[in-house]
């Protein structure tokens, strides 16, 4: 089957069309706006929402390890399947995020730095109290605002 110059014209005009408009798709995607999971998440986008989740599933069962063994765990290791804490939460790489953990006597501190500090980015903190404090400017710690 041959070609004719108009046909030809039509298919490249076509394909043009086509990629200018998967080019002018992809900026609009990246940058649409976060949509809250519930009413009042706090989180700022999905990395967010994600780290708020680790952080909470950490300190419920860090309470029901307490519950059941009159201590805190000394380790992530050591909450695995205590609530819903799995095995493969014990890993601190949580792709935008690095989690810190460390025991103390009748305590522990639950840290959450995103890789790249930003609005949208921010760090955690949590200790036995089970505040979630957030900070887009540094390293969370106690004195951070609490999360609401």
């Amino acid at each position: 089957m041959k070609l004719g110059p108009k046909n030809v014209v039509q298919r490249v005009f076509a394909g043009c069309i086509l990629v200018a408009s998967m080019l002018a798709a992809s900026p609009a995607a990246a940058q649409t706006p976060y949509k809250p999971k519930f009413p009042g998440d706090p989180a700022h986008s999905e990395s967010e929402a994600a780290a708020l989740g680790y952080m909470r599933t950490t300190v419920r069962a860090q309470r029901v390890y307490k519950r059941k063994n009159q201590h805190y765990a000394a380790s992530l290791t050591q909450l695995v399947h205590t609530g819903t804490f799995t095995r493969r939460m014990v890993q601190t790489d949580r792709g935008d995020y690095t989690v810190s953990f460390h025991s103390r006597n009748d305590g522990y501190e639950l840290a959450l730095t995103p890789k790249q500090l930003a609005p949208d980015h921010r760090s955690f903190y949590s200790s036995e109290d089970g505040v979630i404090h957030a900070n887009d400017q540094k390293a969370a710690d106690t004195t951070s605002p609490v999360v609401k």
